[in-house]
């Protein structure tokens, strides 16, 4: 079981939600419970990173190919394969093998449970060394961040 708990004193901490304080509250007095803690990583931060590349996104234009059809099927821009391939570029990605043999190139998780703060801090400013470079190229460091400030409150 997943318990969320708060710490609202130097020595006290409390359950942050009713199904902890549910749990807590069937627990025998003296009883003995033994878990494992981890620190959530910031989820504020978390939805700034999604309002820097939606941003990214809605200002990018994918190059036109030669024909716009791949196989018959014409291709189409896709949030999910951009906020992937920026991973990717960022650095954050592992090979696996694919049935053909051939080597494919997958971006990291970023879910909560996989990749921690400190780690997270890295790809956001990864991610936007690689916006700067090959889609808001005529924008600084200083306008994205103006940007992301403002978008923030919207998502």
């Amino acid at each position: 079981m997943k318990l969320t708990l708060k710490k609202v004193s130097e020595i006290m901490i409390i359950p942050d939600d009713k199904e902890t304080a549910n749990f807590i509250e069937r627990l025998k007095l003296n009883q003995v419970i033994v878990a494992d803690f981890k620190r959530p990583r910031n989820y504020d931060f978390h939805k700034k990173y999604f309002a820097l590349i939606k941003y990214a996104y809605e200002n990018w234009e994918p190059s036109e190919f030669e024909s716009p059809e791949w196989e018959g099927v014409t291709p189409e821009k896709s949030f999910d394969r951009f906020r992937k391939d920026l991973i990717i570029l960022s650095g954050r990605y592992h090979a696996v093998y694919r049935v053909d043999g051939s080597v494919r190139i997958e971006a990291e998780s970023i879910s909560f449970a996989r990749m921690n703060e400190e780690s997270f801090t890295e790809l956001y400013d990864a991610t936007i060394n690689v916006i700067l470079k090959k889609i808001l190229t005529n924008y600084s460091r200083d306008d994205i961040d103006r940007v992301v400030q403002q978008l923030e409150g919207f998502y």
